[in-house]
């Protein structure tokens, strides 16, 4: 049968499998179309500011005409000017960079090259025979707190002293003293808040990666962002009074939020009310750019997540005069793309960091558990229903996914995007359905793609059926809804129910995943009579699958993932997202305070100096800091044997018992009883006399 122009077998230059399907949708567009793409995606930049003519599709003057809405947008244009950053991985580990790579190579671990590579050298890179795989960043995901609420005064001293409620133990672990503490976040950190000052009012800031700022030189393996060490710090500190000034106006960063995520996160870890409290702290704030101009211009995803840890292990193995400094990082945010199984390229950067000793990483476990409304009016459900799943039990049946666009006055503006993941046992087929049509697009087979066609409704569509993914070697398909990416048409994605029906060929296993990735939030403006928004898709409540909704991130195999737990109810809180990870693994591991937590107000008034939050992102950094009081009295534990003791000491939640839940994980960590096994480890009773 022929196939139609939309559906076609891969170019020479990309059909080898190499480069991610997303990564070959954005090589179909032109310079026009991913100039405006860069305004959502988080890898993708603009580098001839010749481009950035093309005005951002919130301004009301680029508001599409009725007569000439629809109008096909010229995608042959090659897409020169424009950069995306890339974990490149090669097919060895010792293997030398290749030497089309090495211009444009940022960093490496081991296999993995992060680079940032103009997009029409791609196709060359795809065909470099020691190039296992060329992926681009995922999105960051950036879940808001729930229940933000500042406190006053008169009830601070009893809330803040629940933030160490477990007992206190002898001074072996000195809160911490001697281990450093990473925050990897976001909006800034207010090193002049009180809760981060030493008894001298000097900075207990080591240093703070501001990775959008440019007031300072960058690091100094790092080409971009601003370095704000200690002494910058302490110097602003003590000037601030005598300029009737804040110290953090005289050394300002990119991201200085009001209530500012990064400082709270890093109050309750390490904080002088925290949990370890004489660590030496380090900040990177991962720059999510609010205008759109900076939008295009920067890149915001998780490669520079993989530079944020590279720089405070680095931090680390150089304090203490060269001498080195057990290390915990926390991390609060989250990625949703990929497999679900550790084996996406920002996991195993992490993972392969992780097997010494001496070092933990604690990620949230993220905030899409909701899955319906908790009272009359709540829309937090909206951040959850991201995850499906099912089982196509025999060949010649299928299945159908119900995949929601936003509407109701809203004009989603974002590209929404689905991954499917099945085994390599099976084949699967997929069509897709547009809401209020009676037209199939599709089926799509193994090893075929329609890529950018645009429908009668706008919108374009793009649907890849991979077979072997190189990470994996799993099959999965990727399907993209984009809205019209030109000032001619700023309609938004088609709103309503998208089905998806998936088509079993050939079965032997059977069961498929299936996970939205997806967009913080973000309002562009008034599109006539609708409000333009990057506004997240979601699943119908049929379609919706509770389990399995932790971040991606959180599927790291070295990484401890946390869950938020209600204290006050006794119960994990409705918003905790949920496991087991895509291949069976135990995650989350652990349950922290996570609802209604008071720690340090960044960047607000001076009487309005704690806030209260709620979510994931403040039961990790409990969690952090109890690794931190671990290390402080066994420094060569691995991240492995830190899971591990908390773990076994965990307390389950009333009325349940030791086993592990998909939503509690092993139980409520007990700080205390953390402390005492690692205390302990190192006490060895011989019985060679019995």
């Amino acid at each position: 049968m022929a196939k139609s122009k939309e559906e076609r077998f891969f170019s020479d230059a990309l059909k080898n499998g190499r480069v991610q399907p997303k990564l070959r949708m954005v090589l179909n567009g032109s310079a026009k179309v991913n100039t405006y793409r860069s305004e959502r995606c988080a890898s993708i930049a603009v580098a001839d500011p010749g481009l950035l003519r093309y005005q951002p599709l919130r301004d009301p003057g680029n508001i599409a005409t009725q007569k000439n809405r629809g109008k096909k947008e010229d995608v042959s244009e090659k897409p020169h000017g424009i950069l995306a950053t890339l974990f490149i991985r090669l097919i060895d580990a010792g293997m030398s960079v290749p030497y089309q790579v090495q211009p444009y190579c940022i960093s490496r671990n081991r296999d993995i090259i992060v680079a940032e590579v103009p997009l029409d050298l791609i196709p060359t890179l795809a065909e470099e025979i020691n190039i296992a795989e060329i992926s681009m960043g995922d999105n960051i995901i950036f879940n808001p707190p729930f229940n933000l609420n500042v406190v006053k005064d008169s009830s601070r001293d009893a809330k803040l002293k629940t933030r160490r409620n477990f007992p206190e133990l002898s001074d072996q672990h000195q809160f911490g003293k001697g281990v450093m503490v990473g925050i990897i976040d976001v909006q800034g950190f207010d090193f002049s808040h009180q809760d981060f000052l030493d008894k001298d009012g000097h900075s207990r800031f080591s240093a703070i990666w501001d990775q959008g700022g440019i007031t300072r030189q960058p690091p100094e393996d790092f080409g971009y962002g601003a370095e704000i060490l200690k002494s910058h710090m302490d110097r602003a500190l003590a000037a601030a009074p005598k300029m009737g000034m804040k110290a953090t106006e005289l050394e300002p960063q990119s991201q200085m939020a009001r209530s500012s995520h990064a400082t709270h996160v890093a109050s309750i870890a390490a904080g002088k009310y925290g949990v370890a409290s004489q660590t030496t702290l380090v900040g990177v704030s991962i720059s999510l750019a609010s205008e759109d101009l900076d939008r295009r211009r920067n890149f915001f995803d998780s490669t520079r997540l993989a530079h944020a840890i590279d720089y405070v292990l680095a931090r680390a193995q150089s304090a203490n005069e060269g001498a080195g400094m057990p290390v915990v990082i926390n991390i609060s945010l989250g990625t949703n793309g990929h497999a679900h199984d550790g084996t996406s390229a920002i996991c195993r950067w992490i993972d392969s960091n992780f097997t010494r000793s001496g070092r933990c990483v604690c990620v949230a476990a993220g905030n899409a558990g909701q899955d319906s409304p908790s009272k009359p009016g709540d829309l937090g459900f909206l951040g959850g229903r991201i995850h499906t799943s099912g089982v196509l039990p025999a060949a010649g049946l299928t299945r159908h996914i119900e995949w929601i666009v936003a509407g109701g006055g809203l004009a989603d503006l974002s590209e929404n995007e689905l991954e499917i993941w099945y085994s390599m046992q099976d084949k699967f087929a997929i069509s897709i359905r547009a809401p209020e049509s009676h037209e199939w697009i599709g089926p799509v087979n193994p090893g075929q793609f329609i890529e950018n066609k645009q429908l009668d409704n706008g919108t374009f569509i793009s649907i890849y059926n991979e077979r072997y993914a190189p990470a994996n070697g799993e099959n999965y398909i990727s399907c993209f809804l984009s809205p019209p990416l030109t000032e001619l048409g700023t309609g938004g994605v088609t709103a309503g129910i998208w089905t998806v029906r998936l088509h079993a060929l050939e079965v032997r296993n059977g069961s498929y995943h299936g996970w939205i990735e997806r967009d913080d939030p973000r309002r562009y403006g008034r599109l006539g009579v609708k409000e333009g928004w990057a506004f997240p898709s979601f699943f119908s409540r049929n379609s919706n699958i509770d389990d399995s909704s932790v971040t991606s991130l959180g599927c790291g195999r070295t990484v401890l993932t946390v869950g938020s737990l209600d204290e006050f109810r006794e119960c994990v809180h409705y918003t905790s997202s949920q496991g087991p990870s895509r291949d069976g693994r135990q995650k989350p591991e652990i349950l922290a305070p996570g609802v209604d937590i008071m720690a340090a107000n960044g960047f607000d008034l001076q009487e309005h100096q704690w806030v209260e939050m709620t979510g994931s992102s403040m039961a990790s950094p409990y969690v952090a800091g109890v690794a931190a009081l671990m290390l402080a009295v066994q420094p060569g534990l691995t991240s492995a044997q830190i899971a591990g003791i908390m773990r076994r000491t965990a307390t389950p939640l009333p009325g349940s018992d030791y086993n592990w839940k998909n939503d509690a994980g092993f139980g409520i960590i007990d700080p205390g009883a953390c402390i005492r096994e690692a205390a302990n480890m190192n006490i060895r009773e011989d019985i060679s006399h019995i």
